[in-house]
């Protein structure tokens, strides 16, 4: 059965063994679902429509919020760790037993020590805006990003997220509208925000990860057996190129895709060409 007929997916339920969780699903069902695993400060409203109605349009896709995120109840996670078990409670809770993961931002940092610590539950990995670790050589934000990231969500704008997701040109801002544009347009009256608490948490999280010595990252990275695809913006201020050029390296089975006209939200601005990469990449573990 496609649900792809329906402009935005309902929320659904599911009972964790903490939990309850709230998540979406399009496109048609069987075959191995695309899990998806989201950046900092976002819940399941803001995906762009667009990107999932791409991926959905002949895979099974999953959104959903982490334990104390947005729509889903909880205590504040403050580990990648924890991030991670907390996806692998949602997969297990909806009775899957393989799934393709795809982590943006933060959310690949997660889906990284997810496809580490669940092998089982993970077929292929893809891993967009995102690194492992400080890599050597990577260049470190700039005060001017750690600033917007600590600001809490209501002291953002328009002109914040438009410089974290996308290059300074007329083309890239003009995608940024449409992209804001669409998830403003399908955002619930009622959608809830990350708490600060929450958002303080991930925080956290991004930090001892950042901090961890290099060599124990590229060590982990070498445990990942499954076929990974990452890619990124060469032009994005989050996470810098580097970090996923820096990753590959060390992965036994992975492809590096870059854009270089696209930042951080590559994913958005290249929809069309990113989830067909992303599907075909899938297909060829079907």
């Amino acid at each position: 059965m496609s649900t792809t007929d329906a402009p935005t997916a309902e929320n659904l339920h599911v009972e964790g063994l903490t939990t309850r969780f709230t998540y979406r699903r399009r496109g048609p069902r069987g075959g191995v679902p695309l899990v998806l695993l989201h950046r900092f400060r976002a819940t399941v409203d803001w995906w762009d429509p667009e990107f999932i109605e791409a991926l959905a349009e002949e895979r099974d896709v999953i959104s959903f919020d982490n334990i104390g995120i947005g729509y889903t109840e909880g205590q504040p996670l403050t580990t990648v760790q924890e991030f991670a078990a907390g996806a692998a409670e949602f997969i297990e809770a909806l009775g899957l037993d393989t799934v393709d993961i795809l982590g943006w931002s933060f959310g690949g940092v997660v889906a990284q020590a997810l496809t580490r610590t669940r092998p089982d539950l993970v077929r292929r990995l893809v891993v967009a805006g995102s690194g492992s670790g400080a890599a050597p050589g990577t260049p470190k934000m700039t005060e001017k990003v750690l600033g917007i990231m600590a600001t809490p969500r209501s002291g953002n704008n328009r002109e914040d997220m438009m410089y974290l997701f996308y290059p300074d040109t007329p083309e890239a801002r003009a995608l940024g509208d449409k992209h804001f544009d669409a998830v403003a347009a399908a955002m619930p009256k009622d959608a809830p925000v990350v708490s600060e608490e929450a958002a303080m948490g991930q925080l956290k999280a991004i930090g001892a990860a950042q901090a961890t010595p290099w060599e124990q990252v590229a060590a982990n990275l070498a445990t990942i057996k499954q076929p990974v695809l990452y890619a990124n913006g060469m032009q994005d201020v989050m996470v810098h190129a580097h970090a996923s050029f820096a990753a590959v390296q060390h992965l036994p089975a992975a492809k590096l895709v870059l854009y270089s006209d696209a930042g951080h939200a590559f994913l958005f601005q290249h929809t069309a060409e990113f989830t067909t990469d992303v599907k075909d990449f899938l297909a060829q573990g079907d």
